[in-house]
């Protein structure tokens, strides 16, 4: 038998064709066939191999040789980011027994799936640095929100929630629609250069909030000093509420480390496309202490009468189960095949993977903030150090400049105009690990050529 399963057949089966051909070996058969030079790697001067992001750069390219339209070069970003997708990912993610598997109302009987949750589980508990994980929820924003609940479930006398407002918009507006007719205030922490006012936050301890929440990086891509927040919350007693991007836990610190009670995440940077907007996922993980109030559902490992291993949904606080009005959620579905995405993804990476991945995204965004501050000194809205995304000032409407920079090949960014009209000449700008310095470069050009900065 062979060690390698790519190979069909086997060593006698080779050894009787050889002796057909009446060749001692494969090296012998092609040295018949082939030219002496060709079988020279150095004579037939092949290049370096290509890693998969840089082959399938150089086929893109290729592509857009002949059909140019087909090739813009996004820095778009504001929450759905246009990160490298093995193929792998696609190729499992689209076996037929994921892709016709559905939520397990009958959950023993899909053990398959019930082992791809709880998979995905332990990635994230480990990925977060938090003792448990649920099987998803809908995205980060929803996840938030659960979060909150969950807060406001833990404190049932204290009526109040802390938001800075570094973080997403649309998180915010969910919040807030989330708990409209509960009766609870938000309270929302203003910023300054870029990050939280910490004179602000330490205000509200008094006020007696049931959950702080901080983000990082936050919306503006801008770093917070998130143990402010974790000390803030525990002056108080309020339970703390992580917003962390998983994509920037290979470099960052994760929730589970700075005190966090409650982390939740948008996984759209773990294997998900942006499709107009992304393919979502969301994180929610917590202490233990929690494990009765976590909503959607949580799979286990057991063993049977017999020993053997097998999968079990070991918790579902939902409404439609046995809790019925008591349910602590009524999360019903929870983008099961995007968590499969984002644990094929994050398998494929491992920790190291990760880890290289972010650096590599630091390192383009620090490279762009570069070029762009050689062309134009006062052209970053914000001095707070960032991950993969940046504020750019600009010298006209956002909006404007972006179907400028569309004509010339690029996604510029997410105008920032609907955060008030102080934002209207401000540029989100995201660069990811696939920016090559090339793309930077002609992006900060087209930039100063188009008047923009």
């Amino acid at each position: 038998m062979r060690s390698n399963p790519f190979v069909q057949t086997t060593l006698q089966q080779e050894q009787e064709m050889l002796a057909a051909v009446e060749a001692a070996s494969i090296d012998e058969l092609f040295s018949q066939q082939v030219p002496k030079k060709l079988l020279n790697p150095q004579g037939m001067a092949l290049e370096q191999p290509l890693s998969e992001p840089e082959l399938t750069r150089r086929l893109r390219d290729l592509v857009s040789a002949d059909i140019p339209s087909t090739r813009r070069i996004s820095f778009l970003g504001g929450g759905c980011y246009d990160h490298f997708i093995p193929a792998a990912v696609e190729s499992l993610a689209s076996r037929s027994e994921f892709v016709t598997a559905y939520t397990p109302y009958q959950p023993e009987a899909s053990q398959g799936t019930l082992q791809a949750f709880f998979e995905y589980q332990t990635l994230m508990a480990r990925l977060y640095a938090m003792e448990a994980s649920n099987a998803s929820l809908y995205d980060g924003a929803s996840a938030l929100g659960e979060a909150v609940f969950l807060a406001l479930g833990v404190h049932p006398d204290r009526r109040r929630v802390v938001l800075p407002m570094t973080l997403h918009p649309q998180y915010r507006q969910v919040v807030k629609s989330y708990i409209q007719h509960l009766d609870v205030e938000v309270i929302e922490i203003p910023f300054r250069d870029g990050v939280t006012d910490y004179d602000a936050l330490k205000q509200v301890v008094t006020l007696q909030p049931a959950a702080i929440v901080s983000t990082q990086p936050n919306y503006f891509g801008c770093l917070e000093d998130v143990d402010r927040f974790c000390a803030a919350a525990r002056e108080c007693g309020a339970l703390f509420i992580a917003v962390a991007d998983p994509f920037s836990l290979g470099l960052i610190r994760p929730p589970g480390e700075y005190g966090a009670d409650i982390a939740v995440g948008e996984g759209q940077p773990l294997g998900l496309r942006q499709y107009w907007g992304g393919e979502t996922l969301g994180i929610f993980t917590s202490r233990k202490e929690f494990l009765r109030r976590m909503p959607g559902r949580l799979v286990g490992l057991t063993r049977d009468r017999n020993g053997k291993r097998g999968f079990v949904l070991t918790l579902q606080t939902r409404e439609q189960h046995i809790r019925r009005e008591k349910a602590t959620s009524n999360i019903c579905t929870n983008h099961a095949l995007n968590a499969l995405r984002a644990t094929i993804h994050l398998a494929l990476l491992g920790p190291f993977g990760l880890r290289v991945l972010a650096r590599r995204c630091a390192r383009n965004l620090a490279y762009f903030r570069k070029c762009l501050l050689e062309q134009a000194p006062h052209a970053l809205a914000f001095s707070a150090p960032a991950f993969r995304e940046t504020v750019v000032r600009l010298k006209t409407d956002a909006r404007e400049a972006c179907a400028r920079l569309f004509q010339r090949g690029f996604y510029a960014g997410i105008p920032l105009r609907d955060l008030g009209a102080d934002f209207e000449n401000l540029l989100l700008v995201a660069v990811t690990e696939k920016r090559t310095d090339d793309e930077i470069e002609a992006f900060v050009a087209a930039l100063k050529q188009e008047g923009l900065v």
